[in-house]
């Protein structure tokens, strides 16, 4: 294979090319391009070189077109243009001006945290379109690893391994939820010894906080009443409210429900804390319309 063979021309000779076969004078091309006419005459130069043709005709006044220029105005010219849209295209997603992005959530987290967020985003960008996969618990991290989904809202607690990268959104306490009317409502703090002899509504076997509110209550010897096992949180809440039992959970659902009637009493000796985070797949970078809509949680949840 020879050297023209090999011959890529540059986006600066294919400029430099329209702009003289348009104007068809060196010195207003490159005013055109904003460059020195002869930045111009090398480009044009080194690209009739390199395609082997002669493209230009030159007279003490003018340019004149070739055939060979004819037929390759055609591909340079769309060339560019293709490379303009790109261009623009990219300034576009840059500025949010459109996009999308997806997430995974369960339902409880989405209720508890995104409305709010959502409605703030949508005004600052209304070109991008925002995807919510709601989600039970098990299927969380499937859909994240699968990428279904740009990124995940939740607690992958039970997941030590290398597939994902958590980023902090909001570190939250073991609560118990009482509705005003309870009997430890009045209290500031309870410890755990103080579950004793009190239905309790938590999460099933394999779902969410459950394993560490066995681990923690097994440790320090408490025995829980379980009275309601649910899949989502806002049952809990629900139920609570209805004093149908005690609801040991985070307190930021209590804090983003805000239903006047229950109180979060936070649970001590021990403390036991677990942290809301946005998960993605290991080494996946995000949208620039992601990493805005995540900022806009931030300041949302703060």
């Amino acid at each position: 294979m020879n050297g023209k063979n090999r011959f890529q021309p540059t986006l600066g000779q294919l400029r430099a090319f329209s702009a003289a076969y348009r104007l068809r004078k060196l010195s207003a091309a490159a005013d055109s391009l904003n460059i020195t006419q002869s930045a111009v005459s090398v480009s044009i130069k080194q690209l009739e070189e390199g395609l082997g043709v002669r493209l230009f005709d030159r007279t003490t006044r003018s340019l004149q077109i070739t055939p060979a220029a004819q037929d390759a105005i055609v591909l340079a010219d769309r060339i560019l243009r293709d490379v303009d849209a790109l261009r623009n295209n990219q300034l576009e997603l840059v500025d949010l001006h459109r996009g999308r992005i997806s997430m995974a959530v369960t339902p409880t987290l989405a209720e508890i945290l995104l409305p709010q967020v959502i409605q703030t985003f949508r005004l600052q960008h209304p070109g991008v379109k925002v995807v919510i996969e709601d989600c039970a618990p098990d299927q969380f991290l499937p859909r994240i690893l699968s990428q279904q989904v740009d990124f995940g809202i939740g607690t992958p607690e039970n997941h030590a391994g290398t597939e994902i990268e958590k980023e902090t959104l909001l570190r939250d306490q073991l609560s118990a939820i009482v509705p005003k009317s309870h009997p430890l409502a009045q209290r500031k703090a309870i410890h755990w010894r103080d579950l004793e002899g009190h239905p309790i509504s938590t999460m099933r076997h394999g779902y969410g906080v459950r394993h560490m509110i066995e681990m923690t209550a097994a440790k320090e010897g408490v025995k829980l009443q379980v009275a309601n096992e649910v899949a989502f949180l806002s049952t809990a809440l629900w139920m609570a409210s209805c004093n149908m039992g005690v609801a040991v959970m985070p307190a930021a659902y209590v804090k983003f429900a805000r239903d006047p009637e229950l109180v979060a009493l936070p649970l001590n000796s021990p403390k036991v804390t677990r942290d809301i985070s946005i998960v993605t797949p290991a080494g996946r970078s995000l949208s620039h319309a992601a990493r805005v809509f995540i900022d806009v949680l931030k300041a949302g949840t703060t």
